[in-house]
């Protein structure tokens, strides 16, 4: 079976939700199950990188590049389920979440530096 076609989040979002219909799965995806679920999966993700220097992390062996691959595809499979059932649009989500990290981290504060907000300078 080849993968279907899938050219945005809301043909994504039809898809798992017709995977899910098509093997009477609802029942399970509840938030409290789908946010557990993307927890694990999003630490599924941590595997490949493990013990790898920031270097290696970098440039990843076939292999590893597919499972991160992999992984990285159940996250966003997770999230977007999670985001169908509460009605959450998730580019709308991501823009305004983007405008808040705008705010909070003003270029002239938080240029070259990892730091959080609330340690930014107030000058």
């Amino acid at each position: 079976m080849s993968p279907p076609e899938i050219d945005s989040l809301d043909t994504l979002r039809l898809h798992i939700r017709e995977f899910a219909q098509a093997r009477a799965w609802e029942r399970y995806h509840t938030p409290k199950n789908l946010v557990m679920a993307l927890s694990v999966e999003a630490a599924e993700l941590l595997e490949p990188f493990q013990w790898l220097t920031p270097e290696q992390s970098q440039h990843l062996s076939d292999e590893q590049h597919e499972a991160v691959r992999q992984e990285i595809a159940d996250v966003l499979i997770y999230l977007t389920r999670l985001a169908d059932l509460l009605d959450i649009d998730l580019l709308d989500a991501a823009a305004d979440k983007l405008a808040i990290n705008a705010r909070k981290y003003p270029v002239e504060k938080a240029h070259g530096n990892a730091l959080k907000y609330s340690d930014l300078s107030n000058d």
